[in-house]
């Protein structure tokens, strides 16, 4: 019974460092961009968007489709970057553990 008391103790501490790591990934952000840099976007640890940037360059009433898919690409790499600094921060955290749900 006391090897199972132990091993709560554990999860209750790694949950515990897990949320503090959720809080600080959340202020960290990672940019991505497309178009040679006329399309910036800015992602946080929490996966959101921050701030989508567009140079006036890239702004044409005429080719409304590449903006689009400017910012579409953008997005995407941003949000997937995002997911890669936090699987990495929570690998580091859990040993490499594969925890179902992190």
């Amino acid at each position: 019974m006391k090897g199972m008391a132990n091993m709560m103790k554990q999860a209750q501490k790694l949950q515990a460092r897990m949320l503090k790591l959720q809080d600080e990934l959340a202020e960290k952000t990672v940019e991505s961009s497309a178009g040679g840099g006329m399309v910036k976007v800015v992602a946080n640890g929490s996966q959101r968007i921050v701030s989508i940037q567009l140079e006036k360059e890239v702004v044409d009433p005429e080719d409304i489709e590449m903006l689009q898919d400017l910012v579409l690409a953008a997005v995407n790499d941003a949000l997937e970057k995002s997911h890669q600094m936090v699987a990495e921060a929570m690998g580091k955290l859990t040993g490499g553990m594969n925890i179902p749900g992190i």
